[in-house]
């Protein structure tokens, strides 16, 4: 890092700084059924490292707000952490250069059978920075109604089930612990810091 790139760190306005580290070496690892592993070699402070993350298509969730300030919120069973967790609409970009607005569109219709008529980026979050390399855009769809069509639900989405609750009542059980899914919180805050 140069003193000049520190200086801003240190006295600029908070923000991430992006510093694409040279890659040497790049492999995937482990071909998953969602998602891949991929283990890179680069150079960084003077040295090569070598780290293992998770390579990730990128997603899109999607805070549907009604009239009343309510938010719908979806439970859906979740294996790796064993439980049913409250979760906004949700789903993986499809294809390398998909639009996120119209993932997140398709992910509304596909997981809640609503379609909005006003959408905009909420806020965007790296989940989990040192394991993956998964950025989620989360938006926030207004002027919901019923899509013209419902989708028929496989796996573990054939259990989901819908609820709209008012977003004071989200952000309460955020703050009190009895929510835990990532994307719900920070997108429950975001949208109740923005009013």
């Amino acid at each position: 890092m140069t003193p000049a790139e520190r200086e801003v760190l240190l006295a600029g306005p908070l923000a991430d700084l992006d510093d694409p580290a040279e890659v040497v070496w790049s492999s995937r690892v482990y071909e998953g059924r969602v998602w891949d592993v991929r283990r890179e070699r680069f150079r960084f402070g003077g040295h090569e490292l070598e780290r293992d993350f998770v390579d990730h298509t990128g997603a899109v969730a999607v805070l549907a707000r009604d009239d009343e300030d309510r938010v719908l919120v979806i439970n859906q069973y979740r294996h790796p952490i064993r439980s049913r967790d409250w979760e906004l609409p949700a789903g993986l970009l499809d294809f390398e250069g998909e639009d996120p607005l119209e993932a997140a569109k398709r992910e509304l219709a596909e997981e809640a059978d609503l379609v909005a008529s006003e959408w905009r980026e909420l806020i965007v979050i790296a989940t989990s920075p040192g394991g993956s390399d998964e950025i989620i855009r989360i938006y926030e769809a207004r002027g919901v109604s019923a899509a013209p069509d419902a989708f028929a639900r496989t796996e573990e989405e054939a259990e989901l089930v819908l609820r709209w609750v008012p977003l004071a009542e989200v952000v309460e059980a955020a703050l009190a612990g009895r929510i835990r899914n990532s994307i719900l919180l920070v997108g429950a805050l975001a949208a109740h810091a923005r009013g």
